[in-house]
């Protein structure tokens, strides 16, 4: 999983009437003419089943994913499928759900099934081109009833449903705690363990209103920011990490599937963050996928104060930004 590249939001939030979206070609051909070779599709279910009937999903939906690997793959680009929002479970605005993945059984039954459909979908389609991330950014222990066992339970029976069916499909998985906490109770699994990269929150979440910890936030700086009883720099970048270091020693992989830093935070506070959170990252050998491509979150067009855009390759990008994350690939 020495990867790199971005997250694209073209089936991320499902709302009455909408389509997902088909995919950006010109993104694609960027990353592929930059060096970049994966790209993390989060989906939410809801495009393609109705009234949580989990088990009669539209297929139809279905081929815009094809098209998206189809995309993927003819730029030698590996592409990751993600449940953002799986049945009984998203990290965003959960109460919405009938079910509780962590505990009921129906929405356990929906969630491997669907992994099921799409390993049946896809067998035959190697690794090299489509991983499967099993559900986006679990609970904290305790929230939704999440326990490490029947977080693991689930997994578990995951793995081996989609291995039942094709083998040798590559697979991750999120972290607990919304990606921050390490499993080694899931070291033995053979699959990716898919970190984060939003510490210090204080600063790559500043007035980002989703997040309740954002209000009463003084205005973040870098390095040495002082939040939650810490003092963060790169030093304690190293040390957030050390559980997931411990990991790979383990021979686990690890991946960094999602970080970025919100365009409120002024541009030269998150280019220092940046170069520290992305030489660790080369340090330690990890791919990464910024989330996201285009957005407050991007490259292209983010907007955060104090920025300068280049037009390069058809778009308005932050090519310091763009060069630091060229940089740290290994």
């Amino acid at each position: 999983m020495k990867k790199y590249g971005f997250n694209f939001q073209w089936m991320y939030v499902w709302e009455e009437g909408r389509e997902p979206e088909p995919p950006d070609k010109k993104a694609l051909d960027f990353l592929a003419e930059t060096g970049f070779n994966f790209v993390r599709i989060p989906v939410d279910y809801r495009f393609w089943t109705r009234n949580f009937d989990y088990f009669n999903p539209d297929k139809k939906v279905f081929e815009y994913i094809d098209l998206y690997l189809r995309e993927c793959s003819a730029r030698n680009i590996h592409m990751c499928l993600n449940l953002h929002r799986a049945p009984g479970y998203c990290i965003n605005r959960n109460d919405i759900e009938r079910d509780n993945l962590w505990l009921d059984k129906r929405a356990q039954d929906g969630f491997v099934y669907q992994w099921e459909l799409f390993a049946k979908r896809y067998k035959g389609v190697s690794s090299k081109f489509l991983s499967f991330d099993l559900v986006n950014e679990p609970p904290n222990i305790g929230q939704y009833g999440l326990t490490r066992e029947n977080h693991a339970s689930l997994i578990i029976r995951t793995v081996e449903a989609i291995r039942k069916i094709d083998p040798d499909r590559e697979i991750v998985i999120d972290g607990l705690g919304g990606g921050n906490i390490a499993m080694p109770e899931l070291a033995h699994l053979g699959v990716v363990h898919s970190g984060r990269g939003y510490q210090p929150m204080a600063l790559t979440h500043y007035q980002a209103s989703w997040w309740d910890g954002h209000k009463g936030l003084p205005e973040p700086y870098y390095p040495d920011l002082l939040w939650q009883g810490k003092v963060w720099n790169k030093d304690t970048l190293r040390e957030y990490y050390k559980p997931w270091r411990d990991l790979q020693q383990k021979g686990v992989n690890v991946h960094i599937g999602e970080f970025g830093c919100f365009n409120k935070t002024s541009n030269d506070v998150a280019i220092r963050w940046f170069e520290d959170v992305l030489s660790l990252y080369k340090e330690f050998e990890w791919g990464y996928s910024l989330w996201n491509f285009k957005g407050p979150f991007g490259i292209v067009e983010h907007g955060r104060p104090g920025a300068k855009y280049e037009y390069y390759r058809g778009f308005k990008v932050d090519r310091e930004l763009l060069d630091l994350l060229v940089e740290n690939r290994v």
